[in-house]
C-alpha cells in the first residue's frame, strides 16, 4: 500500500483556518465556501445582515459545529478529528444562549468562576485562592469589581455583557469569540463596552478576538481586520479600513450606504 503523505504541522500563528467551508441545514446553506484564516495577533469583526451566517461561523470557530464540507482548523486541531470538549476549554465565549443559562440568583464572583470548571451555577465545586484572585482581576480589568458581591440577577445589561466576557477570560483563553456582545445596550453602555474591548484589543498579551455584529459603529479600536457576510458567503475580508467601505457595505447589506471615518470609529448611513 502507498504512503500515507505527511499531515503539514500547523502554523502555532494560525488560530482559526477554514478552508471552503460549507454548513448546510435541511438542504439549505448556512454558508458556503468559506475560506478564512486568523493569525494569533489579529483582531477581527465579522459584519452581516441577521441570516448572513455569523453565529453559524463562530460555532465552527468554537468547536460547536461541524462542517458539512471543508475544512476547519482551530488552535491547531482538525474539528472532527479531536476532542472537542478539551479544544473548548481553550476558547472563551460569549453568546446570548449562554447568557440565558447563567442563574439570575448567582453573585457576580461566581459567575465568573464557574467557567474554571466549565460549569454555569455554583455548586460544590472547590476554587483556590489564584482562581478567586483571578476573577477579581478580570472584574476590575472590565470596570465592574465593585458588583462582585451583587446578585447578577440585579445588573443591567451593560454591567451583565461585561461580566459575561470576564468569565468568558477566565481559563486564560488562546481564542475569544463574543457574539453581539452590544446587543441591547444604550448609548452608553454600548460605548462604554466599545471602550473596555479596545483596551483588551491593544493589550498584546490578550487573545486573538473575534467579534460578531450587525454595526459598524460597534467596532472597537483597535481591532485590525473585519470579513462581511451574506446569505452565507463572504462579501470581502482583509485589513479593516480596506474592507470596511461603502462599496463593500452595499453589496453586504443590501442597500447603498456610505460610510464615514473618525479616527478609529466608523459610522454607515443610507446613500
Amino acid at each position: 500500500m502507498p504512503d500515507e503523505p505527511t499531515p503539514t504541522p500547523p502554523d502555532p500563528d494560525v488560530v482559526i483556518d477554514l478552508d471552503g467551508v460549507a454548513v448546510l441545514r435541511s438542504g439549505s446553506p448556512l454558508l458556503r465556501d468559506v475560506t478564512w484564516r486568523v493569525e494569533l495577533d489579529e483582531r477581527w469583526v465579522v459584519l452581516g445582515p441577521n441570516g448572513a451566517g455569523k453565529t453559524t461561523l463562530l460555532n465552527l470557530a468554537s468547536g460547536r459545529l461541524h462542517p458539512t464540507s471543508g475544512h476547519v482548523h482551530v488552535l491547531g486541531e482538525r474539528v472532527g478529528r479531536t476532542d472537542l470538549a478539551e479544544l473548548r476549554t481553550r476558547i472563551g465565549l460569549t453568546t446570548a444562549a449562554l447568557a440565558e443559562r447563567i442563574p439570575a440568583d448567582e453573585r457576580v464572583r461566581d459567575v465568573v468562576l464557574t467557567a474554571a470548571w466549565s460549569v454555569v451555577g455554583r455548586w460544590r465545586e472547590q476554587y483556590d485562592e489564584m482562581d478567586e484572585a483571578r476573577a477579581r482581576g478580570l472584574l476590575g480589568q472590565l470596570g465592574v469589581e465593585a458588583l462582585a458581591d451583587r446578585v447578577y440577577g440585579t445588573l443591567s445589561e451593560g454591567e451583565r455583557k461585561r461580566v459575561q466576557i470576564a468569565r468568558a477570560l477566565m481559563t486564560d483563553p488562546e481564542l475569544l469569540l463574543l457574539d453581539e456582545p452590544a446587543a441591547g445596550l444604550d448609548l452608553g453602555g454600548r460605548e462604554d463596552l466599545v471602550a473596555r474591548l479596545a483596551e483588551l484589543a491593544q493589550d498584546p498579551d490578550a487573545p486573538a478576538l473575534v467579534l460578531v455584529t450587525h454595526h459598524v459603529e460597534e467596532i472597537p479600536p483597535g481591532f485590525t481586520h473585519a470579513l462581511l457576510l451574506r446569505e452565507g458567503g463572504v462579501v470581502a475580508q482583509g485589513p479593516l479600513t480596506e474592507t470596511v467601505t461603502g462599496e463593500h457595505l452595499s453589496k453586504t447589506f443590501g442597500v447603498p450606504l456610505v460610510v464615514d471615518r473618525a479616527g478609529e470609529r466608523f459610522t454607515a448611513r443610507a446613500a
